[in-house]
């Protein structure tokens, strides 16, 4: 019996697809993050990310899945956050999600039918659909949630990283052996 099975409840076709991913890619404000941009008087941008993603993300990489940020604003913030967290590919200042992750590819063994893409605005539509499977943030636009393959419970900065992560574990049939760990 399963302990815990995230994937069970997506359509086949999904698993399927999430079974052969090999790259999980992220953006930030809005998925890693609740969307807020707090500023400081002095001009500076404050930042908080879930902890419950830098696990999530941890997770993937010990599954041997690369992970990589694709985010349309720069902040010393989120370089600090990939490196903490050894994420492989961190693309700063990119509005054109999709040529962005294409250069993953081009430099990469990954391919749209490798990849797991979530965002949740207009910037990461043509990603979100470029890719094997596509996710969303339930607070994201609702175009978003009319194209994406799946929708987290969990609002983006909430967790929601953390729901993807564990989706394509499950689905890859690793999430059990690496919940085991910690019992």
């Amino acid at each position: 019996m399963s302990l815990y099975n995230p994937s069970a409840s997506l359509p086949s076709e999904l698993v399927e697809r999430l079974r052969k991913v090999t790259l999980a890619v992220f953006d930030v404000d809005g998925v890693l993050t609740d969307g807020h941009l707090d500023f400081l008087p002095d001009g500076s941008e404050v930042k908080s990310f879930n902890t419950l993603d830098g696990l999530g993300i941890k997770l993937l990489q010990q599954a041997g899945i690369e992970t990589a940020i694709i985010t349309g604003r720069r902040s010393p913030q989120v370089e600090m956050r990939a490196k903490a967290l050894g994420i492989t590919h961190l693309l700063q200042g990119r509005e054109d999600k999709l040529v962005a992750l294409k250069e993953i590819w081009a430099q990469t063994a990954h391919d749209s039918d490798t990849t797991a893409y979530i965002g949740d605005d207009w910037p990461d539509l043509a990603a979100i659909r470029a890719v094997a499977f596509g996710a969303t943030v339930p607070n994201g636009h609702p175009l978003m949630l009319q194209h994406a393959h799946w929708c987290t419970q969990r609002a983006g900065g909430a967790g929601a990283g953390r729901e993807f992560c564990e989706q394509i574990l499950s689905a890859r049939g690793q999430l059990e052996s690496l919940i085991s760990e910690y019992l």
